[in-house]
């Protein structure tokens, strides 16, 4: 079976062909995507360092603030990086089976909801930003490298990561959706900019509801 996308005279042809072997390589390649997002790296070091939890301190979730507030910058920088590892590996795999921006969008999106929702804690986790971030540095570097300067520059004036990571988002799904539309890149990464950018902020929406009251945590602070 062929799908075709017909286009008018004088406008490029989108390539929107896939055959079954195609579409079932690529929901493959989501779920694996989704796999790897669910490895949780950070409970993973805590075990190995015979530490507490990442999930018994501050917001209960396994992304980098709490494993800051546990273990120090250094381990938080590490379990970060793995974490974003997840994201790059999911995207890469994509890439190199040749399946399109559509099949690469989609295994970004399925590895920050395994991230978030994995299936090795009970369908708990992190909230999807370094494993986001990860999946953008394939996608578009430059657009990464921005979100990476602005998410600095709001935590270290604020102290709140989770305000840093809103605003690294929204900025970095704006620049990629900008970009894709303009053609700078592929227009199908549009479904990334709009689908990581939602992701990211739906699962910080009891932060943003702590945010709104004053009662959100700084990553300064052991609570």
């Amino acid at each position: 079976m062929v799908l075709a996308a017909e286009a008018a005279p004088g406008v490029p042809i989108l390539d929107a062909r896939m055959d079954l072997p195609s579409i079932a390589l690529s929901a493959a390649a989501v779920v694996a995507a989704y796999l790897i997002g669910s490895i949780p790296w950070s409970v993973l070091i805590a075990r190995l360092l015979g530490g507490p939890d990442p999930r018994t301190v501050g917001s209960g979730r396994t992304g980098g603030a709490n494993v800051l507030r546990a273990y120090g910058p250094a381990v938080a920088l590490v379990s970060g990086l793995l974490d974003a590892s997840k994201g790059i590996v999911a995207v890469l795999v994509a890439r190199w089976l040749g399946l399109g921006p559509v099949a690469e969008s989609l295994a970004g999106l399925a590895a920050i909801v395994g991230h978030s929702r994995s299936i090795f804690l009970g369908f708990h986790g992190g909230r999807g930003v370094s494993v986001g971030w990860g999946a953008l540095l394939v996608l578009s570097p430059i657009v990464a490298a921005v979100v990476t300067i602005v998410f600095a520059a709001i935590v270290v004036i604020s102290r709140y990561s989770s305000l840093g990571s809103l605003t690294g988002s929204a900025v970095g799904g704006l620049l990629l959706a900008a970009l894709s539309i303009s053609g700078g890149l592929a227009t199908e990464y549009l479904i990334y900019a709009v689908g990581g950018a939602a992701l990211i902020w739906l699962f910080h929406l009891d932060n943003i509801q702590r945010l709104a009251a004053g009662t959100e945590r700084r990553i300064d602070r052991g609570s």
